[in-house]
């Protein structure tokens, strides 16, 4: 069944009225016709009804269609209008349809075909305007929700980067306090070391067993304090960027056995076995003889501290074709977990977080390393499994390169990840031989990177 179409014809000619109607009846348009003579009436009938088309004369008694068409315009009512006009007034028709109106039609021309068609094509043109209307209003409501949201990240960014600011401000002054506080602890530190050694000396004085123990304490406890100290200071010195390396011609076996030998007092009083074994055509590498110390004597210490019983082994080997040097330090302690491999490197980290912890230290002796490592363009390997031991690989070049703006104390920083330096193996290592004799460790099979 065809819907009933409700319609308004406006015009102060009856005759003209009664056309519109006879047409739009002989075309077969099922509808409910009202009337208007003037712009009031039609007003009114417009405010209190919902129309599907107004029929409009272009010339009305009291008011002029142009000012009907601003009122409804203001009053928000939406209607397809269609002017009747004269041949003469085509012109007003069309200035009218640019005020609002949808179409227009000469009374000449008023046939139940022409009258017919204009009636659906404005219906449907009034229709996709409503729903081009509702697009754009949704487009606008996005573009203001865009707008809105644009602007609430602008604030969060602009919050984030306050935040920011003000955590590099905290780091900086963390750094700063951790540099002085460290320096100025090192000087009363030393004299502490210092008048302790003095005390042990036979020439000034001989002390009683009780003294002389109580005395090497004092000075066990005062260098592994100054240890400490000096830890803290390369961390906020790496975490600013202003620790350089300062590279030599030495002798890197030299510094190997030195620094196993200082190490070694460590092993023995846990009745671990420490063991080396170097293999270099050429030992003369260029480096910083310092920092290669402080790199070996961390991995060392470490493998002390982490191992209550069977050994230590060091090997010291050279890949000619790459010019590089290779210090592998295996142990036979108590290993690390895989979940823990990417964050050992973390300053401040320890397996053992607690209070109680049963190994102490800073936990920056290995955030150091990766950092020192990664200066000298270098590479840490790990391998490890709980319970057996662990084994760390360093890769060196033999000759190292600085930036030209290394000077300028600014070219590195702490690295607090693992950094692009860092590989570790999803393969646990052979196990460790039980044994502490020296044969079960000179058989130990050679590490497989």
């Amino acid at each position: 069944m065809e819907e009933t179409l409700k319609i308004l014809v406006v015009d102060d000619d009856e005759v003209d009225r009664m056309a519109v109607r006879l047409a739009l009846t002989k075309a077969g348009v099922y509808m409910e016709l009202c009337e208007a003579s003037d712009s009031n009436n039609a007003l009114s009938a417009l405010k209190s009804n919902n129309f599907d088309c107004v029929f409009l004369d272009y010339r009305l008694p009291n008011q002029d269609s142009l000012i009907l068409i601003n009122k409804l315009r203001s009053s928000e009512i939406k209607v397809p209008l269609v002017i009747l006009t004269a041949p003469e007034d085509e012109q007003i028709a069309i200035e009218l349809m640019a005020a609002g109106a949808t179409d227009y039609i000469l009374k000449s021309k008023l046939s139940s075909v022409n009258l017919a068609q204009i009636l659906r094509s404005a219906i449907r043109l009034y229709g996709a305007q409503i729903k081009a209307d509702l697009a754009y209003q949704k487009l606008k409501e996005s573009h203001e929700q865009l707008i809105n949201q644009n602007q609430e990240l602008e604030k969060q960014r602009q919050q984030i980067q306050e935040q920011n600011l003000k955590l590099l401000e905290a780091s900086r002054l963390k750094s700063q306090f951790l540099a002085t506080i460290s320096h100025e602890l090192r000087t009363p530190m030393n004299a502490i070391i210092g008048f302790s050694q003095i005390l042990l000396r036979p020439k000034f004085g001989q002390l009683t067993h009780q003294q002389a123990d109580m005395v090497e304490r004092i000075l066990n406890n005062g260098k592994h304090l100054l240890m400490l100290l000096n830890e803290v200071l390369d961390f906020s010195k790496l975490e600013s960027g202003r620790l350089e390396l300062k590279p030599e011609i030495f002798d890197f076996s030299k510094i190997v056995n030195n620094t196993v030998l200082e190490i070694r007092s460590l092993a023995e009083a846990k009745k671990l076995s420490l063991l080396v074994e170097i293999d270099l055509e050429n030992t003369l590498v260029f480096n910083d003889p310092i920092r290669v110390h402080q790199i070996l004597i961390n991995l060392l210490s470490n493998a002390v501290k982490f191992t209550e019983y069977g050994g230590i082994w060091v090997e010291v080997k050279e890949i000619i074709s790459k010019n590089r040097i290779t210090i592998t330090i295996r142990d036979t302690g108590i290993g690390i977990s895989p979940q823990d491999f990417q964050h050992i490197f973390e300053a401040f980290r320890q397996i053992d977080q607690g209070i109680s912890r049963k190994y102490p230290g800073t936990g920056l002796g290995l955030a150091i390393i990766n950092s020192l490592v990664q200066m000298m363009g270098g590479k840490i390997f790990l391998e490890s499994q709980l319970g057996v031991g662990s084994i760390f690989k360093i890769e060196l070049p033999r000759q190292i390169t600085l930036a030209p703006s290394s000077h300028s104390g600014d070219n590195y920083s702490l690295s607090l990840s693992s950094g692009d330096g860092f590989f570790y193996s999803a393969q646990n290592p052979p196990e460790f031989p039980p044994s502490q004799s020296s044969k079960a460790v000179m058989n130990y099979p050679h590490i497989k990177m």
